[in-house]
């Protein structure tokens, strides 16, 4: 039993390399493994069915390793080029954002400007059918996506079906090391405010960041707003890099510790500011993760900058690679991260968190005060409190449902095949008419247009069929469900000031891809134009002769 032999082998290797540094820890770890190996190896010999252990085992490692926290997980061979999109942001392939048809084609919905899609001329609704002569038809996407990854300098070809004249082609394609820049967006606000919006912290988002903020300068740019909603993190050296540009050379921007000693170190910025004056505006939510948090609290205890949004995530954990056998990795968490002031980012524990992973409520008991560089007052307890607390637009169930469904999305790639050209993407909008024809097209599209009323409705429905309530007040329930009903075209009308400025945002990423697009959702973002609104009337002021925590 090769496997077998490989697995006592192993473990006799982990058991003689275990540091002795507890006895009875020891004691604990060879005991579990001796049982574990006599499972595996009772399994092996007289499961009544034959077994993968190509899956069983994975299986137990993901189970192992989601019992200590949700950032420590196993990243075997197969999952390397995935790792390295997350660390690199780069890949080598097309450069496109596909997804499956119903007739099992690929459709094109989004090539990235300036990529090899792009430039060999696959267009936004082309519907891809085979993959260098082979059928993509009964694949999944991600099967379809990795035969069109490759090594750069290689060619592929498609087989092709265009979306505005429906003629067949086939087209090659020479793949790139395709760079997703994490600067999803930059420009000029109102009042010569320049806004930098960052989507990740991958390698040399640094540099990208630095040429758009010089670009803003030369603009005119007299204060910045960062947005780093939504940003879930990445390298921290990027992160302090960013944080370089805008505090003295020298100055200490985060520290960690750890159960190691070579965890507990100081960061410092090692390169002189481009700028330590300009006034800063970090927007951040609730998505705002690791990274980026490191950068919004050390912005926020240097009194660099004011915070605006939601509290973050709450995730200050570092998590370090340690290759494993057959080419894998183990990404460990080894330690914590603590802003400038000393204070923790991680939230508490891990059940007192919101629906989305973020952190929840912490009682004031266990939070603690920290002073900024300048004497204001901030908490630790899990993620960054802002300074200037606004909300962000809650959008309706429907409105929701319909997002999710890729309702817009798709509408967007008809509006293409139908439409030559559009106006510039600072003067686009869709007509009344125009959204009148979306009304049409979407009502017959499926998707979940339930109001959260009629979901609650419903819930009454089954409580009181489960109390067996039915036949005294069911009827009641029946006649309020009527009342609450709305058919797709109704719903799609009433809510038209909401759903509107999603189908524009998604036209306009077709046309002048995802850049134009994501700045056309700044300069409709009402979170952003109340915080804007705030910082500029001076609610917060972070000089030294104002020591109070606004």
């Amino acid at each position: 039993m090769r496997i077998v032999r490989f697995i006592s082998a192993a473990i006799a290797a982990l058991i003689i390399g275990t540091s002795a540094h507890a006895q009875s820890s020891d004691f604990n770890l060879g005991r579990n493994l001796d049982i574990q190996y006599s499972i595996l190896k009772s399994l092996s010999a007289s499961y009544v069915d034959s077994l993968d252990f190509n899956k069983i085992i994975p299986a137990g490692i993901s189970a192992m390793l989601s019992s200590l926290d949700p950032y420590t997980t196993y990243i075997p061979e197969s999952a390397e080029e995935d790792f390295e999109l997350m660390t690199t942001g780069a890949y080598g392939g097309i450069g496109a954002i596909i997804r499956k048809s119903v007739d099992g084609g690929v459709i094109i919905d989004e090539p990235y400007e300036g990529s090899p899609a792009a430039k060999a001329g696959l267009e936004p609704g082309d519907t891809i059918w085979e993959v260098d002569g082979r059928t993509v038809v009964g694949e999944t996407s991600e099967q379809a996506t990795s035969r069109m990854k490759g090594m750069p300098g290689t060619d592929v070809v498609f087989h092709v079906v265009k979306a505005r004249t429906g003629d067949t082609v086939d087209i090659r394609v020479k793949r790139e090391r395709i760079h997703v820049s994490d600067i999803a967006c930059s420009g000029m606000l109102r009042d010569s405010i320049g806004l930098i919006c960052v989507s990740g912290f991958t390698d040399k988002m640094s540099e990208d960041f630095r040429k758009a903020f010089i670009a803003l300068r030369e603009r005119g740019a007299k204060r910045l707003v960062i947005d780093l909603r939504g940003n879930g993190g990445g390298l921290m050296d990027e992160a302090v890099k960013l944080l370089s540009l805008f505090v003295p050379k020298g100055t200490m921007v985060v520290s960690s510790r750890g159960r190691e000693e070579r965890m507990n170190s100081q960061l410092y910025t090692e390169t002189e500011p481009l700028d330590t004056e300009m006034p800063i505006l970090v927007m951040v939510n609730s998505q705002t993760a690791s990274s980026s948090e490191i950068v919004t609290g050390a912005l926020q205890d240097l009194d660099r900058a004011v915070v605006a949004g939601g509290r973050t995530f709450g995730k200050g954990l570092i998590q370090s690679v340690v290759e494993t056998p057959y080419d894998g990795r183990l990404k460990l968490t080894t330690g914590k991260y603590y802003t400038p002031s000393g204070r923790c980012l991680q939230a508490i524990d891990y059940s007192h968190r919101n629906e989305d992973g973020s952190v929840g409520t912490i009682p004031d008991s266990l939070r603690h005060n920290f002073t900024t560089l300048h004497g204001r007052t901030v908490q630790d307890g899990g993620g960054i409190t802002p300074d200037i607390k606004v909300e962000a637009r809650e959008y309706s169930r429907p409105v929701v449902a319909l997002y999710y469904s890729q309702i817009p999305q798709q509408y967007a790639i008809e509006y293409y095949r139908t439409h030559n050209e559009i106006a510039p993407a600072e003067q686009f909008a869709l007509s009344d008419d125009e959204y009148e024809e979306f009304v049409r097209w979407a009502a017959v599209r499926d998707f979940d247009f339930r109001s959260s009323a009629e979901t609650l409705i419903a819930q009454l429905r089954k409580a009181i069929e489960a109390d067996g309530l039915q036949e005294s007040y069911g009827g009641d329930v029946e006649e309020l469900a009527s009342r609450f009903k709305l058919d797709k075209v109704t719903l799609l009308h009433l809510l038209k000031d909401d759903i509107r400025p999603l189908i524009e945002q998604e036209i306009i990423s077709r046309y002048y891809y995802s850049a134009a697009g994501n700045w056309f959702a700044i300069k409709t973002d009402e979170q952003l134009s109340k915080a804007l609104d705030r910082w500029l009337a001076g609610e917060v002021t972070l000089i030294p002769d104002n020591n109070q925590n606004k």
